[in-house]
């Protein structure tokens, strides 16, 4: 996987690409502690996938699927220094466990192929962020209250 934290400061082309796994994949809000480093995976960069980079804070409510979430922190600041996600959008980058590793290439079995020889940054669009800065996949943004 490319440097996860370079794509997101340099413009991407925004393609979307349908990502049914996500939104499908069970994991629990005990999974990941503080302290992490996870990263949320939003497209490709180089014929690898890349995404946001960001150290798991402390619990918190996700309000847009009404379950337990994770406060999160960029480390480069910014205007969204800080999110709350869901638990299925991240993947542990600073140790390897065997479900953030079969969620990571099932996503690069997913999209990669479709973006061969592509060498620019691809944002697929799955994620926007609400007023209340919580981060919400497209797939839950359905069925979100």
């Amino acid at each position: 996987m490319t440097d996860p934290q370079r794509p997101l400061k340099i413009p991407a082309a925004w393609a979307p690409v349908p990502d049914h796994l996500t939104p499908q994949r069970d994991i629990t809000h005990a999974h990941f502690r503080p302290g992490e480093q996870v990263v949320i995976l939003q497209g490709v960069a180089g014929g690898e996938l890349w995404g946001a980079s960001m150290r798991v804070v402390t619990p918190s409510w996700h309000t847009p699927t009404d379950e337990n979430g994770w406060r999160l922190r960029d480390p480069d600041g910014g205007e969204r220094s800080y999110v709350t996600a869901h638990p299925r959008y991240l993947v542990h980058l600073n140790r390897r466990c065997p479900d953030c590793l079969i969620h990571l290439r099932a996503m690069e079995d997913h999209l990669l192929p479709k973006f061969t020889g592509n060498t620019g940054v691809v944002n697929c669009g799955w994620y926007e962020i609400t007023a209340l800065n919580h981060m919400i996949h497209i797939g839950d943004g359905r069925q979100s209250r």
